[in-house]
């Protein structure tokens, strides 16, 4: 009887002291019947549709409250000479995928971690997904491009390593991904530049460049996305932005 007592006594401890262990969501979870794995829940990441065809909600001018840019046909567009336009609020890390479609011999460019206040251009804060017409440019301006000045580029600074573009006038696909300073851009389902933001690797290539006129270029850690207006016609939709 004594050497029962014991063990039972030891049981009792043991469960008691498991009991313990028990984090306060377990113990809620199981108080009102659900069974927990012991795992932090897995959350999915938010989208956000800054284009969808009918609404411009997302979306004004550069340092500006209105916006001058059109929908057409489900497309958010601008002939040229409106203006580069931003998101209203500013992101840090995402993903964001879009189709675009460019006039013949145009450019334009989508930037991202763009800062306002006395700034005078987007582009002198955020980094760009270039976005031209090359071998139509080259020809209607007599000004042949480098390879970091052609689609998919991190403009000025990183050249694509390939990718296929789809004739002006045909709808492209692209992707940005920021995350954590480290930066992707994506062509037609293709990786096409890799590179890392506020690393000395970044600095150095930012110094060779005409951005080194600014201090604050692609330095800043979350900020606006920008669709540039650089005078010719172009085409954006399916603008979707998750955070990660």
């Amino acid at each position: 009887m004594i050497l029962k007592n014991v063990w039972v006594a030891s049981l009792c401890i043991f469960v008691c002291i498991s009991c313990d262990n028990k984090t306060a969501d377990q113990q809620e979870g199981e108080a009102m019947g659900v069974e927990s794995t012991g795992q932090p829940e897995e959350t999915e990441a938010e989208e956000v549709a800054l284009f969808d065809g009918t609404s411009l909600e997302h979306w004004r001018n550069f340092k500006k409250q209105d916006i001058n840019w059109k929908i057409e046909e489900g497309a958010l567009t601008t002939p040229g000479g409106q203006g580069d336009i931003v998101t209203k609020e500013q992101y840090e890390n995402f993903e964001l995928d879009f189709d675009w479609k460019i006039s013949e011999g145009g450019n334009s460019g989508v930037m991202y971690l763009v800062q306002e206040g006395d700034n005078e251009e987007s582009y002198h804060t955020g980094p760009e997904y270039q976005i031209i017409d090359a071998e139509n440019f080259t020809k209607k301006h007599n000004y042949p491009l480098e390879d970091d000045q052609k689609t998919g580029a991190n403009y000025d600074v990183d050249p694509p390593k390939s990718g296929t573009v789809k004739a002006a006038g045909e709808w492209n696909h692209s992707k940005i991904v920021v995350n954590k300073g480290k930066v992707e851009h994506w062509l037609n389902d293709e990786k096409v530049v890799e590179y890392e933001l506020w690393s000395d690797e970044w600095k150095q290539k930012v110094s060779q460049t005409k951005f080194k006129e600014w201090p604050v270029y692609g330095m800043a850690k979350s900020g606006h996305i920008a669709l540039q207006d650089h005078g010719d016609q172009v085409w954006y939709k399916n603008i979707v932005l998750k955070k990660l």
